[in-house]
């Protein structure tokens, strides 16, 4: 089993939202407070508030640490199941379409539809056979 540094580094669209998340805050604040708006909806806001307490660190020196929306954004998709991530990424990338933010993922085709998400890896020339 590989030893990855970051949490999200074992799932390239993981780390690809967290880049997005990282490079673009101001731009992707609302979709963040989209997020924990669906999140709240299945769960309940103190709930939310009472772990982001919990985990969020004292001295608060990682570079999400620094907006409260963007901080528990990276938290929550951090705790919860893989299964739950990838899709809560896919869905992340997805919307920016419709917030009208012209996004290509460098790494995927993504798709979404009224069935769901479909994700295919996209294959570069050097990776083709």
């Amino acid at each position: 089993m590989p030893d990855y540094k970051r949490w999200y580094d074992h799932d390239p669209l993981l780390l690809e939202v967290v880049n997005l998340l990282r490079d673009y805050q101001d731009e992707l604040k609302a979709q963040a407070e989209v997020f924990l708006a669906k999140i709240e909806e299945k769960v309940s806001k103190d709930a939310m508030v009472r772990f982001y307490e919990l985990v969020k660190p004292e001295n608060g020196s990682r570079w999400y640490d620094k907006d409260p929306v963007i901080s528990m954004t990276v938290e929550l998709l951090r705790v919860i199941p893989p299964e739950n991530q990838r899709q809560c990424a896919l869905h992340f990338i997805n919307s920016l379409k419709k917030m009208g933010i012209d996004y290509v993922s460098p790494n995927f085709d993504l798709t979404d539809s009224e069935s769901g998400v479909a994700v295919t890896e996209k294959v570069s020339d050097d990776k083709a056979v």
